[in-house]
C-alpha cells in the first residue's frame, strides 16, 4: 500500500548537463531531500530523472533542478506527473 502524501514525478533536463556532475550532486540533493529514485544520462544530451517523494520534496528537488550545479548550464527542464513506481534509495545511470 504507497502512501497517500507520495507524489511520482519525471524531469527531462537540457543544457550543458553531462559531464558536469548533474547526476551525482542530483542524487546528492535527492538524499537530503528524503526523495527516492533515479538520474540518468540520455543519448541526446539531456538527463532525465525520476523521483518519488513528498509534494514538498519535488517542488524542492524540481526548483534545484532548474539550477543545477555550479558546472551546468540548465537551458530548460520539463516535468511531467508519472505513475506511481516501487523505488528505494536513490540511483545514477
Amino acid at each position: 500500500m504507497h502512501d497517500e502524501r507520495l507524489d511520482y514525478r519525471q524531469w527531462h533536463v537540457s543544457g550543458h548537463v553531462q559531464g558536469v556532475a548533474f547526476r551525482a550532486s542530483t542524487r546528492a540533493r535527492a538524499l537530503e531531500l528524503g526523495v527516492t529514485g533515479k538520474a540518468e544520462n540520455l543519448a541526446d544530451g539531456r538527463v532525465r530523472v525520476t523521483a518519488c517523494g513528498t509534494p514538498e520534496a519535488l517542488d524542492a528537488l524540481g526548483a534545484w533542478l532548474r539550477r543545477g550545479p555550479r558546472l551546468a548550464r540548465v537551458d530548460e527542464v520539463q516535468a511531467h506527473g508519472i505513475e506511481p513506481f516501487s523505488c528505494t534509495g536513490f540511483g545514477v545511470g
